[in-house]
């Protein structure tokens, strides 16, 4: 069985034993990031009044309803345990802006549109980190903040890992209730800071939290994160392209949900596009490319040429040729063998980070107000019939 689902049923079992004991849980008054209620309580999330927030691993909800309660936020409450949320539903059902989802965190972020602020006490650990924070990064909005707190070490005094690989760990049911055992990513500060800036996060403080009794070695690390305001971009590696891969085609398509990305194996949001092949006009490489990545088809008649991009990686020359489809047909799906996946509409104003630096300066010269940060490129448009002066 995946941790992820281990994890799930364990969560399960225990909301069911504390739902069978009729556990009482008292009002919070504010965030308890740290273990005896340690940590800056609500502070550092901002003023949350009129705000989206997400609360990611909510358990019963009694964060989630205090910001809603007392502090005017829109709250949505998820978690993958259905017996942590009927017990957050027990309590919290008819609370004024708070809702409370069943849902994988991942599949939510998915689909709820950006937030601004998301926060996680001790739960963040528990989903594999490359699957979640892509995810949590395209799931805020620019300028957006995120905050949670991560196992560092256990109560044994057992230390974190530089290996990204989950261990179990030991989950105490109240009572006689016995123990369970979860799987979790404990890392050291400076992995996960790595991976965080690896899906364009910024990570603005590392607070230390310490069990307050002598006796108990459990500590943790409160992170606070930003996406940044201006979309990054970085490139894939730092190999440079083959000389004959130099000249290729970016191609936008932008619809009324805005402009079409997928993800690269290696991370990057990208728009459609690739080589151009030996023989065949851009036109004809931009819908052969457009078929082959996204199953979507159109005709070179629908293909209006930008201009050309020019710039160097590696002491070799790319040229990337900027294109707008006019018109398509289908809907974007994942393609057999191909290295992009997870094709989706991305709002202008809430592009993902990094974008693939040659697509960073294809969107910008089509657009130069998106607040897309890139290497320069010299950019040399095409004329078009309808703008060419007699």
């Amino acid at each position: 069985m995946k941790p992820a689902e281990t994890n799930t049923e364990v969560w399960t079992a225990y909301g069911q034993h504390h739902l069978q004991r009729g556990t009482p849980l008292p009002e919070v008054e504010q965030i308890d990031w740290g273990p005896g209620a340690t940590g800056p309580g609500d502070a550092i999330l901002g003023d949350l009044h009129g705000r989206r927030v997400l609360d990611l691993g909510c358990g019963p909800a009694r964060h989630a309803a205090h910001l809603a309660r007392d502090h005017g936020a829109f709250v949505d409450a998820v978690d993958s345990s259905p017996t942590q949320i009927e017990r957050a539903l027990t309590r919290y059902d008819q609370m004024p802006r708070l809702s409370i989802l069943l849902a994988d965190a991942v599949g939510h972020l998915h689909t709820a549109a950006p937030y601004d602020v998301i926060y996680s006490v001790h739960s963040i650990p528990y989903i594999d980190p490359h699957r979640l924070l892509p995810a949590l990064a395209t799931g805020l909005k620019p300028g957006g903040r995120l905050c949670f707190t991560v196992l560092h070490t256990n109560s044994h005094g057992d230390g974190p890992s530089t290996a990204l690989v989950p261990r179990p760990e030991t989950l105490r049911l109240a009572g006689a209730g016995g123990e369970l055992t979860v799987h979790m990513w404990v890392l050291t500060p400076e992995l996960w800071e790595d991976l965080l800036v690896q899906y364009g996060l910024r990570v603005e403080s590392i607070t230390v939290l310490d069990a307050p009794e002598e006796d108990n070695h459990a500590s943790y690390r409160l992170f606070q994160v930003r996406r940044p305001a201006r979309v990054t971009s970085r490139p894939r590696t730092t190999r440079p392209p083959v000389a004959h891969a130099a000249l290729g085609v970016g191609i936008i398509l932008s619809g009324p949900n805005g402009v079409l990305l997928g993800r690269h194996l290696r991370h990057t949001a990208e728009l459609p596009g690739g080589t151009v092949e030996p023989g065949e006009s851009l036109a004809e490489a931009v819908v052969r490319e457009l078929a082959e990545e996204t199953g979507l088809t159109a005709l070179p008649a629908d293909v209006r040429l930008l201009g050309t991009l020019l710039d160097h990686v590696g002491g070799v020359v790319r040229i990337t040729v900027a294109a707008v489809l006019t018109a398509w047909h289908g809907t974007p799906a994942d393609q057999p063998g191909e290295s992009i996946t997870d094709w989706r509409w991305w709002p202008l104003d809430s592009l993902p980070s990094p974008l693939f630096e040659c697509n960073a300066q294809v969107l910008t010269a089509w657009r130069p107000d998106l607040p897309i940060d890139h290497p320069p490129a010299h950019f040399t448009p095409f004329a078009h019939p309808a703008t060419t002066t007699p």
